[in-house]
């Protein structure tokens, strides 16, 4: 059995923290994040922008971008509001939330810009 890698993260050290799935991997490609809101879509999945402080990312909440892109296919549309949320909010992690209709709950969630520790 191969031996597995402990993640230093703690509630101090603000920039070791991690949040969703995506954050234990390499940091994603503009290609990569493209490909994860064309899933997203392809789902018939609402996007959503959400941002917050990099101290405050451990909470439950944060701060919504606009309404949810309800009925949005546009994936340029979409990173563009990402990319909006990030210029107006250059300090603080923003992320891409898919949220599934049917089950009623969030079918992504990821960081796909990290704000300055």
């Amino acid at each position: 059995m191969s031996e597995m890698q402990d993640y230093k993260s703690s509630l101090s050290d603000v920039s070791s923290r991690k949040f969703e799935t995506f954050s234990y991997l390499p940091p994603m490609s503009a290609d990569d994040i493209r490909k994860q809101v064309e899933y997203i879509v392809s789902r018939g999945w609402n996007p959503a922008v959400e941002h917050t402080e990099p101290e405050n990312a451990a909470s439950y909440f944060w701060y919504m971008w606009k309404l949810p892109m309800f009925g949005e296919t546009s994936v340029d549309r979409i990173l563009a509001e990402a990319e909006a949320c990030h210029k107006a909010h250059p300090n603080n992690h923003v992320r891409l939330v898919g949220y599934d209709n049917f089950k009623q709950s969030k079918g992504a969630e990821m960081v796909v810009f990290r704000g300055k520790m």
